[in-house]
């Protein structure tokens, strides 16, 4: 073989740039397929009444008029208060469970770990809306409707998810810390409070805010049990902008883009957190 006919390292880097290349181009399509009902809500949304079915991106004679019927009109305040209650009751009482749970499977039971998290598993994929006609009846026979107890204590069943997540974490920490803990005296108490506890804080919020994030965006189980207005979500509350007199989507996508504003600004601000929620279930 010649030195001409010899493989170059430009050779077989060329092959590895085509295919850099076409998976940056699938995912810049997958991000614009994904941004563009958002962009184009937010843009409708400044568009006056007589343009909003036109096919015109941006409007000619932009509005805030929407905004102003949907701050007036819309009891935004009150259901957001509804939903921010909701979903921190809800992270909250998720990740005490969760805490709780994998420091049971890890350190009190180990040899239970296999099957728990097996049925942890079938939990996690069983639809929750199969789960909702029992729940209700038994939020409504407790006298829940329409109570934060209801929007909150139903759904603390679903945190098969939160307690994979911080079973993970829990058994990522150094076994030599909790065995001195305990050669020193220390009960299962004191080591979750004074060794697990301060080792697990980041996973801790990193679980909260992926449970804060899916808890605020939840649907179904507001809509049985908090049938009233005041009582209800910014989610459900958007309804009341399709009516039988004839749907405002001007005010529909105004109110909707204000009340997807703090869930949005929690992203941003914890997006880091919420993507080592994801790493820690395939850490192990």
């Amino acid at each position: 073989m010649s030195v001409l006919d010899t493989p170059t390292l430009e050779t077989h880097q060329k092959p590895r740039r085509f295919t850099s290349l076409g998976w940056h181009a699938l995912l810049i399509a997958a991000l614009v397929f994904l941004l563009f009902p958002l962009t184009w809500a937010i843009l409708t949304s400044f568009k006056p009444t007589n343009e909003i079915h036109t096919i015109a991106p941006i409007a000619e004679n932009p509005t805030f008029e929407h905004y102003r019927y949907a701050l007036t009109e819309f009891p935004i305040l009150r259901l957001l208060k509804n939903s921010t209650i909701m979903a921190l009751g809800v992270a909250g009482g998720q990740v005490i469970i969760a805490v709780l749970a994998s420091f049971a499977m890890v350190h009190v039971a180990p040899r239970w770990r296999r099957l728990l998290t097996g049925i942890l598993v079938v939990a996690l994929v069983v639809p929750t809306q199969t789960l909702m006609i029992p729940q209700f009846l038994l939020a409504s026979r407790l006298g829940w409707q329409n109570t934060h107890i209801g929007l909150i204590v139903p759904q603390l069943g679903a945190s098969a998810l939160a307690v994979i997540l911080l079973v993970q974490a829990v058994s990522g920490l150094p076994a030599s810390q909790v065995n001195a803990a305990r050669l020193d005296g220390a009960s299962n108490w004191q080591v979750l409070r004074y060794v697990i506890l301060p080792s697990l804080r980041p996973a801790i919020a990193s679980v909260f805010i992926l449970m804060f994030i899916s808890s605020w965006n939840e649907y179904l189980w507001p809509l049985l049990i908090a049938g009233r207005m005041e009582d209800t979500t910014v989610q459900l509350g958007l309804n009341m902008f399709m009516t039988a007199e004839g749907n405002h989507y001007g005010g529909l996508l105004a109110a909707a883009v204000l009340t997807a504003l703090p869930i949005v600004a929690v992203y941003l601000v914890a997006s880091r957190r919420i993507t080592q929620a994801f790493l820690m279930s395939g850490a192990k």
